[in-house]
């Protein structure tokens, strides 16, 4: 194991934070550490196609305010080296290396959309390292999706200063304001952000969410090998994996909470984010 550590993180936030590298199993992985030094890290799961400057900074810096954060890029994602995966079960395995990496012997997950299905794939199968679990704008396995319809609708509205904003809010004015400032938050950060790899990215994790979709697990075997609290999250028009599933995980999970939220789409949680960090800020800390 090999670890870059250009500094303290106690006082950082994700705009200014320095990236920090550390490399096993032949990954160098990329990522930031910010908040305490003490308490039970929480480690962000991210979406289809996201890096670690694709995450708000109003989620990620309050949640800092009083436990430790750790955003990464995942095998291939970013600025990690190694090939990203073209499935759940190996991106749940280099995830959970990554947590190796870093000594953790218990931690929280934020997983969303993609992020959502590791996390779900990573607390059935390690039952001691996850103490408890965020799930946000996913679903779980045989769950329903609508990818590449929404992913091809979006690109198509050629007027929009960034695709997130039809991906990832209603059509409402209310959701587009809030989907403007989200925006303009996640690209406060200027210099070292996060690289975009495309194709060599997107294509094996797209190949990842719809086949997790497509296989039918009729039992919610995952699921039901899920004992930690969770909180599952959804907005209540997400058109990419809808809020349909959000109810699914909170029946077959067997310690659940669910929260919808009105008008928001698929970034539900940058739409709310000071609801949502207060949401998960009491969860965690119950």
């Amino acid at each position: 194991m090999t670890e870059s550590d250009p500094g303290s993180h106690d006082a950082a936030t994700l705009e200014t934070a320095p990236t920090r590298y550390i490399e096993g199993g032949g990954i160098r992985f990329a990522y930031r550490r910010l908040g305490p030094s003490t308490g039970t890290p929480l480690v962000l799961l991210q979406h289809f196609s996201g890096n670690i400057d694709a995450w708000d900074p109003a989620v990620v810096n309050v949640l800092a305010a009083d436990r430790p954060v750790i955003a990464f890029d995942n095998a291939g994602v970013g600025r990690s080296t190694g090939q990203t995966p073209d499935n759940i079960g190996a991106m749940a395995r280099d995830a959970v290396a990554f947590i190796n990496l870093l000594g953790l012997s218990q931690v929280d997950l934020l997983g969303f959309s993609l992020g959502g299905c590791v996390a779900q794939q990573i607390a059935a199968e390690h039952g001691t390292l996850v103490r408890k679990l965020i799930l946000v704008g996913t679903a779980p396995k045989g769950g329903e999706e609508h990818l590449l319809a929404v992913l091809q609708d979006a690109f198509s509205q050629t007027e929009a200063p960034d695709v997130r904003l039809p991906l990832f809010f209603t059509k409402s004015s209310a959701s587009q304001s809030a989907g403007l400032a989200f925006l303009k938050r996640a690209k406060v950060r200027k210099e070292d952000r996060d690289t975009d790899n495309g194709g060599a990215v997107t294509d094996p994790q797209a190949k990842a969410l719809i086949t997790w979709c497509a296989t039918p697990d009729p039992e919610h075997t995952i699921l039901r090998a899920i004992h930690q609290p969770a909180l599952v999250v959804s907005g209540n028009h997400d058109t990419m994996l809808p809020a349909d599933n959000a109810y699914a995980m909170f029946k077959a999970l067997s310690s659940a909470q669910l929260i919808l939220y009105p008008d928001s789409s698929h970034g539900a949680l940058f739409q709310y984010h000071e609801l949502f960090v207060s949401h998960v800020r009491t969860f965690l800390e119950a």
